[in-house]
C-alpha cells in the first residue's frame, strides 16, 4: 500500500460566533472570500502548491456547503490513486459515545484514518485563515530537527497579542527555534508569537498525547496539548512565519482581510498565491462575462463573472452573479453571490450574504460609517423594503421576514433584527 510521507488533517467544522449571520447556515471555513472563493480554498491551494496530496477535513457544523464546496476534490487535482480529500464528519459508535468535542478530540476520533495511511508526518491546518505557506519548509524544519511538535507563529503587536494563543520562542535558527512558553490568551502576554493553527506532528507523539487528553474535559490543542507537550519535555519547537496572515474571526476584521485585496499594491495576491476554488460551485464558470454599463463604474473594485454593473461600485468586492442598476451606488462593501441592488441604492461599509435583494432607495451605512465604524452585515435570503435605512454596525438575520421589518422603516446604528 501507498503510504504518503505527509498527511494533512483540515480542522474546519466550527461556527465562529464573532461572524454572526454569515455562519447561521455554514462553517466559517465555508464563508466566500474574494470575490469567487472560500475561505478553505487558502489552506488547500496551499497543499497543492505544497505537494501534499492525501487530506482529510473534520466537519462538524453544517456540513453540506462545505462538502458541496469540496466535491471530488478535482479543483485541487486531489484525484488519482495516490492522492485525495476524505470529508470525515462526526460519529458515534460503541467506543466513542461523543460527536466531536473540541480540535483535538476530532483528530483523536479519526487515529484509525490517519494509522491507516502511516505517514511519517501529520500537518494539522485550521480550515479558516487567508494565507499563503509553502509547507514543505515549515516540514523539512521539523524532520531536520527530529521534533516532536513544530507549531507555526506570526509575530503580532504585543497590545493584541492576549487574543491569540501566543509563545515564546527561542533564537536558535533562522526559521525558528525551541518553544520556551505557550499560553492560551493570556491577560498579559510573555511573548509576541501568535499561533498559526498549523501543526506539524510525530504520529506517534500525536497518538499518544491525544489518548492522554481523553482523561480531561477540554479538548483543545493550543489549550491542552501544547501545553502538556511542554510540561512532559516533549521536543516542541516554533517555526516563524513571516508572510501575511489574515484573520477572519470578526466581521470587521473579515471586512479588513477582505478590503487588503484592493489597491495598488494589495496585501493578497490571489493570483500569485495561486488559488484554486470549485467553479462548479454555484455555476462560476457557466456565467457570463461581467457588463459594465454606459453609465456604470468600477473603481479599485473586483467583479467577477455574472456581474452586471449599471450604477458605481468604489472599494467593493462583488462575487458572481451581482446586479447593480443604475443609479446605484456601492462603497468599501462585500456583496456575495446574485445580490440584486436597485436604483438609487446607497450601501456604505456592508457584507451582504447571498440571494440578497435591495428595493429602490435602500440606505445601509452611511459615508460617516468611517474605519472606526462597525460593519453592517445582511444575512441570506433577504429581500430589504423600498425604502428602508439600515444604520452602521447593524446585524440583519437572514430569511427576515417583509412583516418583521420595523415600520419606521430604519434600524438605528448597532441595531440588529432577528
Amino acid at each position: 500500500m501507498y503510504r504518503p510521507s505527509t498527511l494533512a488533517m483540515i480542522l474546519a467544522g466550527g461556527r465562529v460566533d464573532e461572524l454572526g449571520v454569515l455562519t447561521h447556515y455554514r462553517p466559517k471555513s465555508a464563508v466566500p472570500f474574494g470575490g469567487f472563493a472560500r475561505v478553505i480554498d487558502f489552506p488547500l491551494s496551499n497543499l497543492l502548491h505544497s505537494g501534499i496530496e492525501r487530506i482529510a477535513i473534520l466537519s462538524q457544523y453544517r456540513s453540506y456547503s462545505l462538502i458541496n464546496h469540496i466535491g471530488t476534490g478535482a479543483a485541487w487535482d486531489m484525484i488519482g490513486r495516490n492522492r485525495g480529500i476524505s470529508i470525515l464528519p462526526p460519529f458515534k459508535d460503541y467506543d466513542n459515545p461523543h460527536w466531536y468535542r473540541g480540535s483535538a478530540d476530532a483528530v483523536y476520533q479519526n487515529i484509525d484514518y490517519m494509522q491507516y495511511y502511516g505517514p511519517s508526518v501529520i500537518l494539522i491546518l485550521s480550515g479558516d485563515h487567508i494565507y499563503q505557506m509553502d509547507y514543505r519548509k515549515m516540514i523539512r524544519y521539523h524532520n531536520e530537527l527530529d521534533a516532536d511538535l513544530t507549531a507555526a507563529f506570526i509575530e503580532v503587536p504585543q497590545e493584541s497579542a492576549s487574543r491569540f494563543g501566543v509563545a515564546e520562542i527561542a533564537d536558535d535558527f533562522e526559521d525558528g527555534g525551541r518553544m520556551l512558553s505557550y499560553e492560551e490568551k493570556p491577560a498579559e502576554p510573555k511573548g509576541r508569537w501568535a499561533s498559526l493553527t498549523v501543526f506539524c506532528f510525530r504520529p506517534s507523539v500525536l497518538f499518544e498525547v491525544l489518548k492522554q487528553n481523553q482523561a480531561g474535559d477540554s479538548y483543545e490543542f493550543g489549550r491542552d496539548i501544547i501545553p502538556m507537550m511542554m510540561r512532559q519535555q516533549y521536543k516542541v519547537h516554533g517555526y516563524k512565519f513571516r508572510g501575511y496572515w489574515g484573520y477572519t474571526r470578526t466581521i470587521d476584521e473579515y471586512w479588513q482581510t477582505s478590503m487588503d485585496l484592493l489597491g495598488p499594491e494589495p496585501k493578497i495576491d490571489l493570483e500569485a498565491w495561486g488559488i484554486r476554488t470549485n467553479l462548479a460551485h454555484r455555476n462560476i464558470a457557466d456565467r457570463q462575462p461581467v457588463k459594465i454599463g454606459t453609465h456604470g463604474s468600477l473603481d479599485n473594485s473586483m467583479a467577477y463573472n455574472g456581474c452586471i454593473i449599471e450604477g458605481t461600485v468604489r472599494n467593493s468586492i462583488l462575487f458572481p452573479g451581482v446586479h447593480v442598476m443604475a443609479g446605484a451606488e456601492i462603497n468599501d462593501s462585500i456583496l456575495f453571490f446574485d445580490n440584486i441592488v436597485h436604483q438609487d441604492v446607497h450601501l456604505n461599509r456592508v457584507v451582504s450574504d447571498v440571494n440578497t435583494v435591495y428595493s429602490r432607495n435602500v440606505r445601509v451605512g452611511a459615508p460617516q460609517c468611517d474605519k472606526n465604524s462597525r460593519v453592517s452585515v445582511i444575512g441570506w435570503n433577504n429581500s430589504v423594503p423600498e425604502g428602508f435605512n439600515v444604520g452602521c454596525g447593524c446585524r440583519v438575520a437572514p430569511r427576515i421576514a417583509m412583516e418583521k421589518w420595523p415600520s419606521t422603516n430604519r434600524l438605528e446604528d448597532g441595531e440588529d433584527l432577528q
